[in-house]
């Protein structure tokens, strides 16, 4: 069984329905407790409650969730407990929600991309840190939105490049990574120190 482990990040990255947040709480389950899920999605509407309420239901008892649309450094900072597992799902509503709160939900200009840069680096360098003082291990659901087309809005694309280089970045810093296929993890980093390179 994978499991995470304590004071490690972990990015689990995937398309919709790929089956990665369900990875990402197997590998949380296995990390040491206490266990905070740091939840993102904003609840707007009679249906995301419900699709909300599912979600949260399959998750252990004993889990903590906060709800945190934004600000997860501070959450994190006001936990009593120390060294345990957070499991941040996910950081594309992260992104969603910096990005509004970067533009006021206002159409994209040519400054926009940087602004929504900027901020969401913020947030998780502030995250990083608050983390790394509790002793808390991080594993992090995202999406990989780089493989279709090219968004036909502007807003659209601002997104997509904002949580394309926020993943690039996570990655780049976590010590292990996977993405999720039709509900199968492959494991990204780290390679396996006994195979053979690829050709």
């Amino acid at each position: 069984m994978v499991r995470a482990s304590a004071g490690r990040l972990t990015l689990v990255t995937g398309g919709t329905r790929s089956g990665k947040s369900a990875f990402a709480e197997r590998l949380a389950a296995g990390g040491p407790e206490p266990i905070v899920y740091l939840a993102t999605a904003l609840v707007a509407d009679d249906e995301m409650r419900e699709r909300v309420a599912r979600h949260r239901a399959t998750r252990p008892v004993a889990w903590r969730t906060l709800e945190v649309p934004t600000g997860l450094a501070a959450a994190v900072r006001s936990l009593t407990d120390t060294g345990g597992m957070l499991l941040l799902d996910d950081l594309g509503n992260l992104a969603a929600n910096v990005m509004y709160a970067a533009t006021g939900g206002a159409e994209p200009d040519a400054d926009t991309s940087m602004r929504v840069d900027a901020a969401l680096r913020t947030e998780l360098d502030e995250l990083e840190a608050a983390r790394h003082r509790g002793g808390w291990g991080l594993v992090v659901v995202t999406n990989e939105v780089g493989l279709g087309l090219v968004p036909a809005t502007a807003v659209g694309r601002v997104f997509r490049d904002a949580l394309g280089r926020a993943n690039q970045a996570l990655a780049s810093r976590a010590d292990a990574a996977y993405v999720l296929v039709a509900g199968l993890p492959l494991r990204l980093k780290p390679t396996c120190p006994t195979c053979a390179p690829l050709p």
